[in-house]
């Protein structure tokens, strides 16, 4: 048993501009940190497909896919909100960062591989059911998690946040779903300014204010997620993993360093160990400092890499 890691060179050719934070360097960043740590030879590589139409319609209604559809350029960007632009080549890059999720959903759940890590642009999680917006068009993890339950008909999917930013897009589309527990911390108050507040029973913010040190952080999430983790008893974990929190990040204002990631993932396997048969879906979300993007994933991955 391993960790499935999903990358495609299509993601590469998502690319909203020169200066803009969610770069294609991103990912050149984690396979070269992932190379030059000799993590590529344990894991097992997958390139994705895209997600079908019907599947996408699990979470996303027909007229906003068709308004994507409408909006893609056939040359130059498109601007869906001040931040997130679309080219010719970015819903396709969407669709197979969609289908990487559900198919690390498949083989987690049939056993063929331990956990899986989406290495795919552009994120997700702020992608409401109707509006594209901070650097995403199809909400990923969402769709992973309704995967888990149409399809593999599970009754308990957790999904836990640790972006810097908050996963609106995720609160939007699962809010109120007792069938699913969502944890998420995030700097408060910050972008995207919203869902904090209207909070249904099965959202459970850890709010962090900026500056903080590690050592409270850790508290604040421990605290705040552990027990209503281990009474919820997920059947499977999906990551919304973000590494903008890390103290070099240029896009936020939180002090973690990778060593924080890696407790972060260590307390989320130990959760997966005791209700969910080790079973964790990760994908990647934000981090922008690409000396620690490479470096925290590296770490993220190392301890999901040791899961056996």
């Amino acid at each position: 048993m391993t960790t499935a890691f999903f990358s495609h060179d299509d993601f590469m050719k998502h690319n909203m501009g020169p200066e803009h934070p969610e770069c294609p360097e991103r990912i050149t960043a984690i396979l070269s940190h992932i190379a030059e740590t000799n993590l590529e030879q344990d894991l097992d590589w997958v390139r994705p497909e895209e997600i079908t139409r019907d599947q996408l319609l699990t979470v996303h209604p027909e007229k906003y896919l068709h308004q994507l559809d409408l909006m893609q350029p056939t040359r130059g960007r498109v601007f869906t909100d001040p931040d997130t632009a679309m080219m010719p080549d970015t819903l396709r890059a969407a669709r197979l960062a969609a289908g990487a999720n559900i198919q690390a959903v498949d083989m987690v759940m049939s056993s063929q591989v331990t956990n899986a890590f989406v290495c795919a642009r552009p994120p997700g999680h702020h992608a409401e059911r109707s509006k594209s917006m901070g650097f995403c068009f199809y909400n990923n993890v969402a769709l992973a998690a309704m995967r888990a339950l149409t399809f593999h008909q599970l009754d308990r999917v957790a999904i836990i946040d640790f972006d810097v930013h908050q996963g609106n897009g995720t609160v939007d589309i699962v809010g109120g779903d007792e069938r699913i527990l969502m944890c998420s911390s995030f700097q408060h108050p910050f972008y995207p300014h919203s869902h904090v507040h209207r909070q249904a029973p099965n959202i459970i913010n850890a709010p962090i204010e900026a500056g903080c040190a590690a050592i409270e952080y850790r508290k604040a999430v421990e605290s705040a997620w552990v027990k209503k983790l281990q009474d919820f008893k997920p059947q499977v974990i999906l990551i919304s993993a973000g590494f903008d929190g890390h103290r070099l990040d240029p896009m936020a204002e939180l002090n973690l360093e990778v060593d924080d990631y890696r407790w972060l993932t260590e307390m989320i396997v130990s959760v997966a160990s005791d209700h969910a048969n080790d079973r964790i879906i990760s994908t990647l979300e934000g981090g922008y400092s690409l000396k620690a993007l490479g470096e925290s994933v590296t770490a993220h991955l190392e301890v999901l890499n040791s899961v056996y």
